[in-house]
């Protein structure tokens, strides 16, 4: 099966190792991963500041560089629910441009909802000794109807404990320009996701959004906590290493 790697803003600048986990774990599971050089920001930040013209600029060029793609995977919730739902509605005043939206958007898949839905991988050989709990990302979640799949494949890790959350739908406050615009009830909301995490007991919080992560990790740090933050593939990436490590006898 032929993916291309949609490898977004965040993880590109800074959470490389996000991208690699994917392509790792993605190959592992039979697929082959090209990554097309000319794809460039979803937009979305534009976009959720009313910056339409512009998002529709951004669109276009991250149209053309998936256009000849079999399927497109991407490790954020976010960005793929924005070319899902909003590219479409978007170019409703430009046929040619909104049927090339509508096919991206039929073939562009969230990392762990493409693993269950497309691959149909329910879990893993792998291990990881700790306590986990996951945050559900408000565009994940609400946008994608992204919920029961990256639970699935954590639950699956041998070795690994998984707790709920609590009030786990709960945003955390990043939200992209709404911790700029409003950075008070921001923090406030960061705070108020760290102290549920931080009553789980948990080592380890993951997620699909990078951004959540960012946010929530730091406002672990800043109260004085090191729960580590990763993304669900790097988890996954990281459990089929140590799994296929201990197989064979290499020292982990």
């Amino acid at each position: 099966m032929n993916v291309s790697l949609f490898i977004t803003c965040v993880a590109d600048a800074m959470y490389p190792n996000v991208g690699k986990s994917v392509v790792r774990v993605l190959r592992k599971n039979g697929c082959k991963l090209d990554f097309p050089e000319e794809q460039v920001c979803c937009g979305q930040p534009a976009y959720n500041s009313g910056y339409h013209e512009d998002t529709k600029k951004a669109a276009r060029q991250l149209i053309k560089a998936f256009e000849r793609s079999e399927y497109v995977v991407g490790p954020s919730g976010s960005c793929v629910s924005m070319v899902r739902h909003h590219y479409p509605a978007l170019f409703a005043d430009e046929p040619e441009w909104q049927e090339k939206a509508n096919r991206l958007a039929g073939k562009i898949y969230e990392f762990s909802e493409f693993m269950v839905r497309v691959l149909g991988v329910h879990s893993l050989k792998a291990e990881y000794e700790g306590t986990a709990t996951y945050h559900c990302s408000c565009h994940m979640t609400r946008g994608l109807g992204v919920v029961a799949e990256p639970i699935q494949l954590i639950q699956s890790i041998d070795k690994l404990k998984y707790v709920e959350l609590p009030y786990k739908n709960d945003c955390c406050g990043f939200g992209g320009t709404f911790a700029v615009k409003m950075h008070d009830i921001s923090g406030e909301m960061a705070d108020e996701k760290a102290r549920h995490i931080i009553e789980t007991g948990a080592d380890v919080l993951l997620g699909s959004d990078m951004a959540c992560l960012m946010n929530i990790e730091g406002r672990l740090r800043r109260m004085g906590h090191r729960i580590k933050a990763y993304h669900v593939a790097e988890l996954l990436d990281e459990g089929v290493k140590r799994y296929e490590s201990g197989r064979i006898g290499i020292p982990q």
